[in-house]
């Protein structure tokens, strides 16, 4: 069994003239600004030249299932994907592939010499992992979820396993919002992380998924990604003396077999930028810039583009949060204002104050001090509302609430993102459509 790691979650598996890709993503930046790390360039015109047997996405997440990658495979190509929304197999469908079925959870997908089983995460409404057989040969890709308990406890009569892809990285997201309610100091690897690696027994880890930061300059690269690679080798090394941890940068392949695991011809579309053997600069007393400072990286909006982002401060985001059910336990149950701050690319302001009591929400003047305090870029308020832009990459922060409140209850957060299914996609779509 070949093994080649693409980016971030993404591989290509063969067997026996059999070839599989896997949450295939051949966009460096991806997701708009996850730029690859290490660097990566990749050759359009061989993927192009592609004939995979079958393509298979764990979930509906922008870094694992981009239209624009998957615009560069032939449309016969049968798509297999996890996802609970038919819109994303529609869009799939408009681009043109003839071929999209629906994953079940443990029903399992033949593929030439590949038996592929779709396996429960914890979030089994949005992730799934992937049991991979051959050759008599047995991998757990955990993707970048979360092991459920129950799954655990039906993989472990497959243990030993040959291999595990596991998600080797915790993203810090609710800290770099809300920075001010993050705590400082070393991060941990996850408790239970030994448990389930030390049950599946596999002969080799792979640090799976991540393979991104933000862009050169942002502050997140030394705050939202907690774990390097030396780290996790470390720990496994620990947990697992018998196991060997194999890092697999982007291109690089390795052949699997029941005696040995020895390197293989890499992939000549993936084109390695500059070193590779990097890692991450986690800094726990790192002090976040101002919004104002962010802001001013950012390319200006055009007139039209900067009313529409007005024109949602002002109409749209209030429409947005009433047509919304609030949740029973929200902090904005009771009566609050509210403040939205929205920078431009010179750093200037301009700022929204709002009460909400409920499900109501009105403008209001600056007579009251705000007890919750929202701040973004211009332009990424804008990608949020034209272009699909994920929360973890708009550099939205929140100050003053309390410590008890939900993150994820901000008004801005749920009028950008509640129900918001397949945005990014439906994006990626527009503008491929638009090119034809």
């Amino acid at each position: 069994m070949k093994i080649s790691r693409i980016l971030h979650a993404g591989y290509v598996f063969e067997s026996g003239g059999t070839q599989i890709l896997f949450d295939p993503v051949f966009e460096n930046p991806f997701s708009r600004n996850c730029h690859a790390f290490p660097d990566v360039a990749f050759d359009a015109q061989q993927i192009r030249g592609l004939r995979p047997d079958a393509v298979f996405i764990s979930h509906l997440h922008d870094d694992h299932c981009s239209l624009e990658s998957l615009d560069l495979l032939d449309r016969s190509t049968p798509i297999h994907m996890y996802c609970l929304f038919d819109e994303l197999f529609a869009m799939i469908r408009a681009l043109g592939f003839i071929n999209v079925q629906a994953l079940t959870v443990d029903v399992a997908v033949p593929v030439g010499a590949f038996e592929v089983i779709p396996r429960r995460a914890l979030d089994a409404d949005v992730d799934s992992m992937f049991q991979i057989r051959a050759e008599g040969l047995n991998v757990l890709n955990v993707v970048d979820s979360w092991m459920d308990p129950e799954t655990l406890e039906q993989l472990k009569p497959y243990a030993p396993w040959d291999m595990v892809l596991w998600p080797f990285q915790t993203m810090r997201e609710v800290d770099v919002i809300a920075p001010s309610r993050a705590e400082r100091g070393p991060v941990a690897l996850p408790e239970e992380w030994p448990e389930q690696l030390q049950a599946l027994a596999p002969r080799y880890v792979v640090p799976s998924s991540c393979q991104f930061r933000q862009e050169p300059w942002s502050w997140y690269n030394h705050a939202l990604f907690p774990i390097t690679y030396r780290q996790f080798a470390q720990a496994v090394g620990e947990w697992l003396p018998a196991a060997r941890v194999v890092r697999l940068n982007p291109g690089v392949a390795v052949e699997l077999t029941a005696a040995a695991l020895t390197p293989a011809t890499p992939l000549p579309w993936v084109l390695p930028v500059g070193e590779q053997d990097v890692d991450y600069a986690y800094d726990p007393d790192l002090v976040p810039p101002p919004t104002a400072d962010i802001a001013r990286r950012f390319a200006p909006l055009t007139a039209d583009q900067e009313a529409l982002v007005l024109d949602f401060c002002r109409n749209g985001l209030l429409q947005r949060y009433e047509d919304m059910e609030l949740p029973e336990d929200s902090y904005f149950a009771a009566p609050c204002v509210w403040q939205l701050s929205v920078y431009d690319h010179a750093g200037q302001v301009q700022q929204f104050r709002y009460r909400i009591h409920g499900d109501r929400i009105a403008l209001m003047g600056d007579e009251e001090a705000p007890a919750w305090l929202t701040a973004i870029p211009m332009a990424k308020l804008y990608a949020g509302l034209a272009l699909g832009e994920s929360l973890t990459s708009m550099y939205l922060r929140i100050d003053g609430a309390p410590a008890d409140a939900d993150i994820v209850d901000d008004p801005l957060i749920r009028c950008l993102f509640n129900d918001a299914i397949g945005a990014y996609q439906a994006a990626q779509l527009r503008r491929l459509t638009e090119k034809q």
